[in-house]
């Protein structure tokens, strides 16, 4: 396996107006997908119907308008207010069933989260003061997620979609984990992707020079299902596909905090996030008991 075959730089994934796109077309990929773009008001992006669920968020900026379809419903629109930026608290988002289509506009970033299935659920927006937030962790492994795709919060067929604020010099998706087989009770395989970004870490933005180049590491490495070796720097934009392995950590720099958008699915029947730690470094979880929570969470729009 070749070093960071399964990680691309921003752009590396560009297909027409879309910044980025993951889907069954790459070779050895078949259960989930992503797409990304940044709209500047002119265009109209069209989500064709098909046998795919999708979620659609917001990453930064609006409104956005998403003018749907489906079996059931005809010509509807929905307004998705968005917010400034992905470290700035939870979003609205629309999920959009399979055999539904639409078409965006708007004006900022936007990803779409998708899921081959032919399985149908209705269409389903939720507010960003619905979206569930948890703070996991505690000590320099504190982080934020947005459960808003999760089985929890959202009804849907196949795939499980969270997000992830690390606050700089913090480590996330550690202890490395991996999904990637089937042991019932503990551990459900499950393709994932990260789409990444970093930014200058909150409140010393005004300290950062304009040349500031926010980063973050990533990595992967081999389990029993397959060969994979990523060790990358991350930085906005930018996407790693996890078809199996170990994965983690994902640790934001010094200084600058660090986004992930996680988008799972596998080829099981039931919907549920099992993992199971590398056995080297799983026992670290006992060591965060009695720390305290980092006091910088939780990230919201100030």
């Amino acid at each position: 396996m070749t070093q960071n075959e399964w990680f691309f730089k921003r752009g590396e994934l560009a297909q027409g107006d879309w910044q980025s796109v993951v889907d069954g077309e790459r070779d050895g990929w078949q259960h989930t997908g992503l797409r990304v773009a940044e709209l500047t008001g002119a265009e109209r992006l069209e989500l064709a119907a098909g046998d795919v669920e999708r979620i659609i968020i917001p990453l930064a900026g609006g409104p956005f308008q998403v003018e749907w379809s489906d079996a059931d419903d005809q010509g509807q629109t929905q307004r998705l207010d968005g917010r400034p930026g992905v470290f700035d608290g939870p979003t609205d988002v629309f999920y959009l069933g399979a055999g539904g289509s639409a078409v965006l506009s708007g004006t900022g970033r936007v990803a779409v989260a998708e899921a081959p299935t032919t399985q149908r659920f209705p269409a389903c927006y939720i507010a960003k003061e619905d979206v569930p937030v948890e703070l996991r962790g505690t000590g320099r492994a504190s982080r934020q997620v947005h459960n808003f795709g999760t089985p929890a919060a959202l009804e849907a067929s196949k795939f499980i979609v969270c997000e992830v604020i690390t606050p700089a010099e913090n480590w996330s998706s550690f202890p490395a984990h991996k999904h990637d087989e089937l042991v019932p009770g503990t551990e459900m395989p499950l393709e994932e992707i990260y789409y990444f970004e970093t930014a200058v870490t909150k409140g010393a933005e005004e300290l950062a020079p304009e040349n500031a180049d926010p980063f973050a590491l990533f990595a992967t490495y081999p389990s029993q299902a397959g060969d994979i070796h990523i060790n990358a720097i991350v930085r906005t934009g930018d996407v790693a596909l996890v078809p199996y392995g170990y994965h983690g950590p994902a640790a934001a720099a010094p200084g600058y905090d660090l986004y992930y958008l996680n988008v799972m699915a596998g080829p099981a029947e039931e919907r549920k996030w099992i993992v199971t730690d590398d056995p080297a470094h799983g026992w670290i979880r006992e060591t965060w008991e009695g720390q305290e929570l980092d006091s910088r969470l939780p990230y919201g729009d100030e």
